[in-house]
């Protein structure tokens, strides 16, 4: 067994300590509590998410505007051609009377935002941001006309879903990569039906690659193929408007 070892004059361990591990946020209210409090306290929360969840199944007959979200790294400076390309994208989205949903962060979520004021110069859809509170985060981008502010990730992703019709994956890290399998997931359980998951890009093939290979060829399955080929895999932003096209056309014969 390994010896946790300290500086002398430091209380910090080297190795990672029971104390350490699994530290509450800076804003956390710590309490000495005991287990009959804990439990109380857990229960409670556990009511509420489930009061959550009932309010979550509450939704409109009909939405007004078919929902895009487009989720992409926040590094992507606005001179880079996937900023371009994103943006030509969210403005052909727009002048369909799509709305466009981002964290509404910089890089490719603002040229997603951006896409959306360039095509919609009478203001027919909404340039929409749901973001998440980071210490390191700046606000919404400037393109952004509404914004909803979520403290957890995962309230932010429940909204992501409530919002969108559809889901659109270009070039980003790991925020960008929980939010496409979070929607992925979704798909494979059928908690979201009808909704196309469309990835953009080498870098999404790739992750297609190696989830089949990795989860089909083992014995048994870790998946299956079906559920594995839910995403569609595009090269081009033309032709991921191809396959959001028959979806936003079939919303649009369903309104009166």
């Amino acid at each position: 067994m390994s010896k946790e070892t300290s500086s002398p004059n430091s209380d910090v361990a080297t190795t990672p300590s029971a104390r350490s591990l699994g530290n509450p946020p800076p804003d956390s209210v710590v309490v000495q509590a005991d287990d009959a409090t804990q439990q109380v306290v857990t229960e409670a929360l556990h009511s509420l998410w489930a009061v959550a969840n009932t309010l979550s199944r509450i939704q409109p007959a009909e939405r007004e505007r078919f929902g895009v979200t487009v989720f992409g790294s926040a590094r992507i400076q606005p001179d880079h051609m996937l900023y371009r390309e994103v943006k030509r994208l969210t403005t052909r989205l727009s002048e369909m009377r799509c709305d466009i949903i981002t964290g509404g962060g910089p890089g490719l979520m603002q040229a997603a935002n951006e896409g959306s004021q360039a095509g919609d110069p009478h203001d027919e859809a909404s340039s929409i941001g749901v973001g998440i509170q980071l210490p390191f985060e700046t606000g919404a981008n400037p393109f952004v006309e509404k914004v909803y502010e979520h403290e957890t990730f995962f309230t932010r992703l429940h909204q992501f879903v409530r919002l969108s019709h559809a889901f659109v994956v270009v070039s980003g890290g790991i925020g960008t990569t929980l939010e496409a399998l979070m929607v992925w997931q979704l798909l494979q359980v059928r908690h979201i039906h009808n909704v196309p998951l469309v990835f953009v890009g080498n870098m999404w093939r790739g992750l297609l690659t190696w989830a089949k290979h990795s989860m089909l060829s083992t014995s048994p399955p870790l998946a299956s193929e079906a559920d594995l080929n839910l995403p569609v895999c595009v090269d081009t932003v033309d032709e991921a408007l191809a396959t959001l096209r028959p979806y936003i056309d079939a919303f649009k014969q369903q309104r009166p």
